[in-house]
This record gives structure tokens, C-alpha cells and sequence, in this order.
């Protein structure tokens, strides 16, 4: 498996004479950074699943820079935001938002938008920023603690998975010597 990531990741040469990443090339060129092992493994596997709920295009660029700072295994961070796409971001973010209605113990149930009134396009305005300021303190608290659970899990059954695969090739390995 490392080797066929391998295959698909840039060597430290193409990064140097890439003239839009000159400017960061020492900190990207930092050897964990692209090492694949179980901790730097796990270790972006948590950046990207937290990561992936940031709204917007903002996912990879967030990933990347919690890779720089963690010293994790950047490509592969980034990668791992692709978990959220416009298939599941919809389910995702209305699961946030309902762990975020019960944890500030919000009982008051979902508030449907209000309808679009072209007549009246300034008071609909304000209608829709009063909902959507509702709406964002149990969206922001459950998008925080989706996050931080995904991550969690994510690392934990990352460190599980290759010590699994480590267990299995050792005992293949016994089996044929």
C-alpha cells in the first residue's frame, strides 16, 4: 500500500522548483510531512476528518496547514477531507446542527426559513438574517463536536487498522518461513 501511495506523491525535488511553493518549500519539505507510518498516518487522518466540516473550499487548505503544524502526513490529510462532498454534507451538517440543538438543550424543534416575499425584499432580509443567526450557535457548537468526535475516531481506528495489518503480516510472514 505505501508504495502505491508512494507512486502518486511529489518528490521533494518537483516541490523545490515549484515556483508558487518556493516561498514555503523549507517547512514543506519537512521529511514527516510525506513519511507514511502509523502515527503520521492517524495523525492526518484526524486533520482531515476534522477538517472536512469546515464550510466552504476551505477544507484542504485547513487540513494542510493542521498537517504543517502537527508534522502529519500532508497529502493524505488532505485527501481525507473528500469525506465530505455534496452528497454528505447535507446529512452531515443537519447532524451537527441536531447534536448542537441537544447539547445547548435547544427543545424548540427545527424553524423552517421564512418564504421569499419579493414585495417586501428588505423585511424578508431581515427575517432570514434572524433565522440564520438562530440557527448558527447549535450549527457551530455540533459542527465543533462532530468534528473533534470524527477525529478522535478517526485516529484511534486508524492506530487500530495498521496495528491490525502489522499483526497479520507478521504472522504471515512466520507461516512461510
Amino acid at each position: 500500500m505505501r508504495r502505491t501511495i508512494k507512486k502518486y506523491l511529489p518528490d521533494h525535488d518537483s516541490i523545490r522548483r515549484n515556483p508558487w511553493l518556493k516561498p514555503f518549500a523549507s517547512s514543506l519539505l519537512h521529511p514527516r510531512l510525506w513519511h507514511l507510518n502509523r502515527h503520521s498516518a492517524a495523525g492526518a487522518v484526524a486533520a482531515g476528518l476534522f477538517c472536512g466540516l469546515i464550510p466552504g473550499p476551505l477544507q484542504m487548505i485547513g487540513a494542510a496547514i493542521c498537517a504543517l503544524i502537527f508534522r502529519v502526513n500532508l497529502p493524505l490529510a488532505m485527501l481525507v477531507t473528500l469525506y465530505t462532498n455534496p452528497l454528505t454534507i447535507v446529512p452531515l451538517y443537519i447532524v451537527a446542527y441536531q447534536m448542537g440543538r441537544l447539547l445547548l438543550g435547544d427543545q424548540s424543534g427545527f424553524v423552517a426559513p421564512p418564504v421569499l416575499n419579493p414585495a417586501d425584499f428588505v423585511a424578508w432580509t431581515a427575517a432570514m438574517q434572524s433565522w440564520m443567526l438562530e440557527a448558527a450557535k447549535p450549527l457551530g457548537v455540533g459542527l465543533f463536536i462532530l468534528a473533534c468526535s470524527l477525529a478522535i475516531m478517526g485516529y484511534l481506528m486508524t492506530h487500530a487498522a495498521w496495528r491490525i495489518y502489522l499483526i497479520r503480516a507478521r504472522q504471515r510472514r512466520r507461516i512461510k518461513s
